[in-house]
């Protein structure tokens, strides 16, 4: 997966933009947590090349930037959770699954509808 670490931000707001063009995949994923490797670790197997020229995808590390995910659940009007997969279309959050929620499939679904 070809992730942009998000770190700042005013990252949201180049998602944002980038998300009217076409959909972006935010994962939010704790370092020390075992689910939320098993998360990560499920799509990064499925996710192809193709995906990754069909989807901008970013990578937020909540244990370095929690400011940054606190801003995103306020951005979005989501409750904070970890592992969490967002798809944001047109700045607005269409889609939100955490923990064995997340999914290969669930996801590109969320992506591509």
């Amino acid at each position: 997966m070809n992730w942009i670490a998000l770190t700042d931000i005013s990252q949201l707001d180049e998602i944002g933009t980038a998300s009217a063009t076409k959909p972006v995949l935010l994962f939010k994923h704790s370092t020390s947590c075992a689910i939320s490797r098993a998360a990560l670790d499920r799509l990064q197997r499925a996710w192809t090349d193709a995906d990754d020229r069909s989807h901008t995808v970013y990578y937020l590390d909540l244990l370095r930037f929690r400011t940054v995910s606190n801003a995103v659940a306020e951005r979005y009007g989501i409750t904070h959770e970890s592992p969490q997969a967002l798809v944001i279309r047109n700045g607005q959050c269409v889609y939100d699954g955490s923990h064995f929620a997340i999914t290969y499939a669930g996801t590109i679904a969320a992506l591509t509808s």
